[in-house]
């Protein structure tokens, strides 16, 4: 039943893939991505009462006022971090952990970080338990990154900026992405692709118009 379930969610993604394909410019999702998506066990990250609806194409509640994203915009978001093996990946909102699985299919490691203390407890255990040990996750204010660990290949935000947080694109390394929504809460929002080049000069591009939970710091 899974596996069909997984199936259907595979067919529906490549259609809003197509559909969206004059915003995004992406008629298809690279085949590494789609495969991930395939692998990773989408029930495992929604909550039991909501298990029955965990392969549909729709963002989910998962308490503490956050959701799982809809497979579609994880898939997208993932492609357009372009991963690699040998990638270094900063993740801000794991949630559930789903996106964090799905990118740890493609990439040497992910740091992982989650402000809601419940959450990050939670994520980094089941992570665990379900055997992918190349994540790292950490409970926290992403406002200032994850210094230790920079520069990264890539950085990925799954909640909603008001602005782009300045210590995200200071740790984005030459060549790197940073793929984030930016907007206020209840307005309209755009995801965004920054891009670094080899000489650190940024690009920016609006990819879709997107509705996330809103990115929360410590900070007043």
């Amino acid at each position: 039943m899974t596996g069909k379930r997984a199936g259907e969610m595979l067919q529906k993604i490549d259609q809003d893939c197509r559909t969206t394909s004059s915003y995004t410019g992406i008629s298809a999702f690279a085949p590494e991505v789609m495969q991930a998506m395939a692998e990773v066990p989408r029930e495992a990250f929604v909550p039991d009462e909501l298990k029955t609806w965990a392969y549909e194409n729709r963002p989910l509640p998962i308490g503490n006022g956050q959701t799982i994203s809809q497979p579609y915009i994880v898939a997208l978001m993932t492609d357009l971090l372009h991963p690699d093996r040998n990638d270094v990946i900063l993740e801000v909102g794991t949630g559930s952990g789903y996106q964090a699985a799905v990118l740890a299919r493609l990439v040497k490691k992910l740091y992982s970080l989650e402000i809601v203390p419940t959450l990050a407890k939670n994520a980094a255990s089941l992570l665990e338990k379900l055997g992918y040990t190349n994540v790292e996750v950490r409970q926290g204010d992403a406002t200032t990154g994850w210094p230790e660990h920079a520069p990264f290949d890539g950085i990925i935000v799954t909640a909603a900026a008001e602005q782009v947080p300045p210590a995200l694109v200071e740790q984005l390394k030459p060549g790197g992405r940073l793929v984030i929504p930016v907007g206020a809460s209840h307005r309209p929002q755009d995801l965004m692709l920054i891009q670094k080049d080899d000489k650190g000069r940024l690009s920016r591009k609006n990819i879709l118009p997107v509705a996330f939970v809103p990115f929360t710091s410590t900070e007043k």
